[in-house]
């Protein structure tokens, strides 16, 4: 069975580091890639600014508290884009099979490459030399036998680093690492498996998988696979993006008025987000859950693609009108999303379209 080489390879505080490099009196300033306003949250931080606490999806005003001297730069989309494309070009050097998470990080199947180097160590090396000499930005690699394990490696020496994992070594590299590593393990799993006295992979490796799947059904499977290094997905190139979304749980159940201040902010995330996409989405989506666990959704294709997060906005808060559950109705959790992505070529005029649909 022929081993795979997988390289994950993302750029070092990519917005930022554009930013930097474009205008030499931002380097070895902190600089923070955001909006100014209320409800604005960070894009992106250079080093200089973490060094301050400062990161992604932060609020704008809380990084400003934490680092006073830092300098806000508004987003420039269409220019991380350009630069994004550029990378992707060098990467199609080595190998075709390519999938894009963002503008800034990518897989890259390289068990066979289109250079003839002998190992993907070397591919590594040479895709940052070329990032590094021609577009004067700096990326970090991971490289493994599978993508999960490759994702871990690019983080493990950022930035401007690169990590192996080599097929003999996971049994080794993965006990000591905490639970929190393995994707799909946020908050509320952690605290379910510490409850459990899961606190290391290696404690999840203990557990019989049968024990596993009963507290965690399906999920279990694949977090007991991940605990072994287990991850036969494949790098599928150019998969297209369906729909981008972020959604809010209530601490308490609110009236339809009372979600506003949450959809304005579930939007700005969203809007930011899709900045990342090559693609146009068409179609905004309301997710509505009442307090008695009803799903409805509302959906706007209008007639040109969303061009500005207040747009987003706007049509988000429109769609609340068409949920008619009376006012005595309470709702426990919000969402707002992007779908119907299309090429930007493709992104003709279309009929204003709404839709909705309940599930009970």
């Amino acid at each position: 069975m022929t081993v795979r080489k997988i390289v994950h390879v993302d750029m070092d505080a990519f917005y930022a580091s554009v930013e930097q490099r474009d205008d030499p009196k931002l380097r070895g300033r902190p600089v923070v890639v955001a909006w100014r306003g209320m409800r604005s949250v960070v894009c992106a931080a250079s080093y200089e600014a973490r060094r301050f606490g400062v990161r992604s999806a932060m609020p704008a005003l809380r990084a400003e508290r934490l680092c006073p001297d830092a300098v806000f730069i508004p987003p420039d989309f269409a220019r991380y884009r350009t630069v994004s494309r550029q990378t992707r070009e060098i990467f199609r050097r080595y190998t075709d099979r390519i999938e894009p998470l963002s503008l800034d990080e990518a897989y890259l199947d390289v068990t066979e490459n289109k250079t003839g180097l002998p190992t993907a160590t070397k591919v590594a090396k040479a895709i940052r030399q070329a990032i590094r000499e021609e577009l004067r930005l700096t990326a970090s690699a991971g490289v493994a036998p599978n993508k999960f394990l490759a994702k871990i490696a690019s983080d493990w020496k950022k930035p401007d680093g690169l990590f192996v994992i080599q097929p003999e070594e996971v049994d080794a590299f993965l006990p000591p690492l905490p639970v929190e590593r393995l994707p799909g393990v946020g908050k509320v799993t952690a605290e379910r498996l510490a409850n459990l006295g899961v606190k290391t992979v290696g404690d999840l490796r203990a557990m019989e998988l049968k024990h596993v799947e009963s507290h965690f059904g399906r999920h279990g499977l694949r977090l007991h696979e991940l605990a072994f290094g287990i991850d036969d997905n494949e790098v599928v190139a150019d998969r297209p993006t369906k729909s981008i979304s972020a959604e809010d749980t209530f601490e308490r159940d609110l009236t339809l008025e009372e979600t506003e201040e949450a959809i304005r902010r579930l939007a700005e995330k969203v809007w930011t987000a899709s900045r990342k996409e090559m693609r146009v989405a068409r179609t905004v989506v309301l997710k509505i859950r009442t307090a008695e666990f009803r799903s409805l959704t509302r959906s706007l294709t209008p007639p040109v693609p969303v061009a500005s997060c207040e747009e987003l906005t706007s049509i988000a808060l429109a769609l609340r009108k068409r949920v008619n559950l009376g006012v005595a109705q309470r709702y426990r959790l919000i969402g707002v999303g992007l779908g119907n992505f299309r090429e930007r070529e493709e992104a003709e005029e279309q009929p204003g379209l709404f839709g909705e649909r309940s599930q009970g």
